[in-house]
């Protein structure tokens, strides 16, 4: 074979390592006690968002707009928990850092698709609220089962392709210098920079997706909430604006452990050098702790899931 069909053959393949490590929490001191902390993150999140999605579906009074859209965040939340911690305890109990090349790419896939279709979803419960609020009297004509249904579909669509395009791209990739991944799972950014050929297309969708998937969203909620703020305004009495507001509490909240954090990383990595074992340590909390506080805050703050716990309680038979 000549060197140049060889060269040619070179530039047709690529190169995909059999597996990747997974670097991850390697140098951090007392480590183990933030595995023992992930777990118990993994075990609330579990069983309280597993408490909401079973609450919504079995309850028919829950069968209405708002609560479709909290149950795909609910779904979305016990998705990326399951994408993510679980790889991390396999570290902790088995010491395997090791992921082979396609799980790596399912497990890349399935923890930025729930988390697009978290940030996604809170942009349909935005609006929802923004309906509720500054149309009141048409609330009921434009938002129903079928619209919210739609948008949830969209929402799975839309991130799905968006996604999908993304891990996708990797597959073009070659990898002949280091399979060493400096993340905690299998993150896109860590993986495409360490190929040994042209990531640039790889480079511009990571940037287009967080745009599409972050940026956009967090905009459009924004832009929800001076709508709803102007809305208020026009309300003479304190105590209509705060009822009004008070329907909002739950999702800004939700909106607020879901963006702040992601956030807070960026503008720290871009201000000063964020050293990689904070910035591990300081992403996998962002990952792991909304989650796991989304339902918490959805059932102390939502006037129907409070009445149904009491209703489940006084229906508990009395001991003899």
């Amino acid at each position: 074979m000549s060197d140049l069909n060889f060269s040619l053959l070179q530039n047709m393949s690529f190169v995909h390592p059999e597996y990747f490590y997974i670097s991850g929490f390697s140098g951090i001191p007392f480590i183990q006690y933030y595995f023992i902390f992930l777990f118990f993150i993994y075990f609330i999140t579990v069983f309280g968002n597993s408490f909401v999605l079973i609450m919504i579906f079995t309850e028919r009074s829950l069968h209405v707009p708002k609560y479709i859209g909290i149950f795909n965040l609910a779904l979305a939340d016990f998705g990326e928990t399951n994408a993510l911690i679980p790889n991390l305890m396999k570290t902790f109990l088995f010491d395997s850092q090791y992921i082979s090349y396609n799980a790596c790419l399912a497990n890349m896939f399935f923890v930025f698709f729930f988390s697009s279709v978290q940030s996604l979803t809170l942009v349909v419960l935005a609006y929802d609220r923004f309906i509720a609020i500054c149309l009141p009297l048409r609330y009921h004509a434009i938002v129903n089962n079928s619209l919210m249904s739609a948008a949830v579909m969209a929402v799975w669509s839309f991130s799905t392709v968006v996604i999908g395009t993304m891990v996708g791209l990797i597959t073009r990739l070659s990898f002949c210098k280091t399979n060493v991944v400096t993340s905690y799972f299998c993150d896109h950014g860590p993986i495409y920079t360490i190929a040994c050929n042209d990531n640039t297309i790889n480079s511009v969708m990571a940037k287009l997706s967080t745009i599409l998937c972050i940026y956009a969203p967090l905009i459009a909620i924004v832009v929800s909430y001076l709508g709803i703020l102007f809305t208020l305004s026009k309300i003479t009495s304190w105590a209509g604006r705060l009822k009004a507001l008070k329907t909002c509490i739950s999702h800004l909240l939700v909106v607020g452990i879901f963006f702040l954090p992601v956030l807070s990383t960026y503008i720290a990595a871009l201000t000063f050098s964020l050293h990689p074992n904070a910035r591990i340590i300081s992403t996998s909390l962002s990952g792991a702790i909304p989650p796991m506080l989304n339902p918490i805050i959805y059932v102390l703050n939502t006037k129907e899931f409070k009445d149904l716990i009491l209703k489940m309680l006084k229906k508990r038979p009395n001991k003899i």
